[in-house]
């Protein structure tokens, strides 16, 4: 075991890297649930953006079209989800297990083609002068345009749910959609919008996956990233900056267990892999231990179908 040779320049970069696609996930799943919407089929939005993005971004050579694929992918998926929920009023927590299921099903259906192959490269920004900051810049400001889209996608929405009227109008959805309704706002509207951006986002998270972290097209290669950005959400306690830090907790779980794994300390490395999946339970069953605490933020109408009286 050699513990010096972890690098911690390299694992904080990497800890930026790993968080991502988590970050984006979960982000969009927060907007979702604002509105009261629960949506547990992130992790299949997050796996056919991964197979959309990457396919796009193979067969046009462009990485950033990749992306627009992703999301659109990962919005069209939810937009499934929001029509049965919304329209048909189907049980949100049956429908969103059953669009990972087919997420899952349907990415490795669709991917078959593209095992093997890599994509087209994404070089990073490299900000000038700020890069060549010692320690700071290559932690901070030596990464790809996503890193930097996903800190800025929290910024913007913590800004829209708490400064703007289209902010208070998707909360108030989520807290009591029958006040909402009364007030003349389109419930089901803005609980679509918010779902297919919630899709958009995790699409981006699993493009993220492909193109970037891995990169190359494995079936099922999200492996539980979609649940644990459900987690984060929870954790966060609704709140966006608490989602970025959150993502970041368990993007840097996940790199140093790796960094243990290449150190090789004397643990065995199933126990290593299964960590971040180990500390995403102990969180939530701390969290859920003060159920008071825990609900404080979550919206009032979360999961809960609205059915406009006639």
């Amino acid at each position: 075991m050699d513990l010096s040779s972890i690098n911690p320049v390299l694992l904080l970069a990497a800890l930026m890297v790993a968080s991502t696609p988590i970050l984006l996930a979960a982000i969009g799943e927060l907007v979702a649930e604002k509105a009261g919407v629960l949506n547990l089929g992130v992790e299949g939005m997050m796996i056919i953006g991964a197979i959309c993005g990457f396919a796009v971004a193979v067969e046009t050579g462009n990485p950033y079209l990749g992306y627009i694929g992703a999301a659109i992918g990962g919005a069209a998926l939810s937009l499934i989800f929001a029509f049965l929920t919304q329209y048909l009023l189907s049980n949100q927590v049956a429908t969103g297990l059953a669009l990972t299921l087919f997420g899952l099903g349907f990415s490795a259906l669709i991917g078959q083609s593209y095992s093997g192959i890599k994509p087209p490269q994404i070089n990073d920004l490299n900000i000038p002068l700020l890069a060549d900051i010692p320690f700071v810049g290559p932690v901070l400001f030596q990464h790809d345009i996503m890193v930097y889209f996903a800190i800025l996608l929290v910024a913007v929405v913590a800004y829209m749910l708490t400064r703007t009227r289209a902010g208070l109008i998707l909360r108030a959805v989520g807290e009591s959609h029958d006040a909402a309704h009364a007030l003349g706002y389109k419930v089901v509207l803005i609980r679509v919008a918010a779902i297919a951006f919630g899709g958009a986002c995790a699409g981006l998270g699993g493009a993220y996956l492909s193109l970037v972290r891995v990169p190359q097209w494995t079936e099922g290669m999200t492996a539980g990233a979609g649940w644990i950005a459900l987690a984060i959400v929870v954790f966060a306690s609704w709140k966006p900056w608490r989602v970025l830090l959150g993502a970041y907790l368990f993007g840097g779980i996940t790199v140093l267990q790796l960094n243990l794994q290449a150190a090789g300390v004397k643990i065995p490395v199933e126990y290593l892999s299964m960590s971040p999946y180990l500390i995403t339970i102990l969180v939530l069953v701390i969290m859920s231990a003060d159920r008071g605490r825990a609900s404080l933020n979550a919206p009032a109408a979360l999961g809960k179908s609205f059915h406009a009286a006639s």
